[in-house]
């Protein structure tokens, strides 16, 4: 199999897939653009490939049966490096989100034929979950009061909130959302899970279908939302369920912004109808400089920067190399992304 990695990564990661056997690896650090921070996969906004580069780019992906990496992360991008690529076979994506980006690029029907696409799914639980209980636990603790406390050189008192024995329903059980009860259930919270057809599940207390959102956000002290953008989530997490939070309770978003009317939210968290949020994902995206979130002292907020790790690489890599595997011995690939809904 002819590899071409055409995404920045770590050389000791390129070595890993060479390790793999059965495929030669393609990996020319010049004709990708310099990442910005580690596991920064788009790369400076300026790059440019020069002739020379581009006709050398040209040539690899005429050969190219396997593809690490969305070149740019752009959907435009992906769509000329397919037109480019007529051996191409399979495309493994760094991000959990990647229908959105296969959806986006408007790739014929014909190549959504040939190519599989594989997203990340699986990899970025463990931080997202962090990063929700990270704001779960500043907001019930109440972070703010505390640093002004401290500004003040103030010796109050108050009785702080817990997690313990406390509800949290989580909204989509894959690879974010059992992460999100493994850390729950540390906490001593009762867990409730939400997906499409409810059925019952060894991780979770009690389990939900879709269709009975509401009446599992109206026992939840913590909501949390992991659901990939599509349009079946698309205002998914509309005003009804908004409306059917505890005042008290907290919502969480750490899946994509389409699936919440965040207007509807942003009216909640301003009339004190739910406590607080802690958000990573938005609409639109990067948010509005007026937008009122980014002032609110109830929400704990991440600019899409909570899923990217020093690890994610790693990470992306081992469930890349577990592929290769399976791809060489006409295995089903795994986190395949399904092109009629792009999830």
């Amino acid at each position: 199999m002819n590899v071409f990695i055409a995404t920045p990564i770590e050389p000791e990661l390129v070595d890993r897939i060479r390790a793999v056997g059965n495929c030669r690896v393609t990996f020319e650090p010049d004709l990708l653009p310099q990442p910005r921070y580690t596991s920064d996969h788009r790369g400076q906004d300026d790059f440019k490939r020069d002739e020379a580069a581009q006709a050398r780019w040209s040539a690899i992906l005429a050969e190219t049966e396997v593809m690490l990496g969305v070149p740019g992360e752009s959907p435009s991008q992906l769509a000329d490096a397919v037109a480019h690529a007529p051996r191409l076979r399979w495309v493994q994506c760094m991000y959990a989100g990647a229908g959105e980006q296969v959806r986006n690029a408007k790739l014929p029907a014909e190549d959504l034929a040939r190519i599989v696409f594989t997203s990340s799914a699986g990899v970025h639980g463990t931080t997202l979950a962090e990063f929700f209980f990270m704001g779960l636990l500043a907001l019930r603790k109440d972070i703010r009061r505390l640093e002004r406390l401290r500004a003040e050189r103030s010796w109050d008192h108050w009785a702080m909130g817990e997690l313990n024995g406390s509800t949290l329903a989580i909204i989509g059980m894959g690879a974010i959302g059992r992460a999100m009860g493994l850390l729950g259930k540390a906490f001593g919270m009762r867990v409730l899970a939400v997906t499409r057809d409810g059925g019952a599940r060894e991780d979770a207390d009690a389990s939900y279908p879709i269709g009975r959102l509401s009446e599992a956000v109206a026992q939840a002290d913590a909501v949390a939302l992991t659901l990939p953008g599509t349009d079946v989530t698309r205002g998914l997490f509309g005003r009804a369920a908004i409306a059917a939070m505890k005042p008290t309770a907290i919502f969480g978003n750490v899946g994509r912004g389409s699936v919440v009317d965040q207007d509807a939210l942003i009216e909640a968290l301003q009339r004190g109808a739910i406590a607080g949020a802690v958000l990573d994902v938005f609409t639109p995206e990067p948010l509005p400089d007026d937008n009122p979130l980014w002032t609110m002292e109830n929400v704990i907020f991440s600019p899409h920067t909570a899923a990217l790790s020093n690890l994610e690489n790693a990470r992306v890599v081992e469930l890349f190399c577990d592929n290769l595997g399976r791809f060489a011995g006409g295995q089903p690939l795994r986190s395949a992304v399904n092109t009629a809904e792009f999830y």
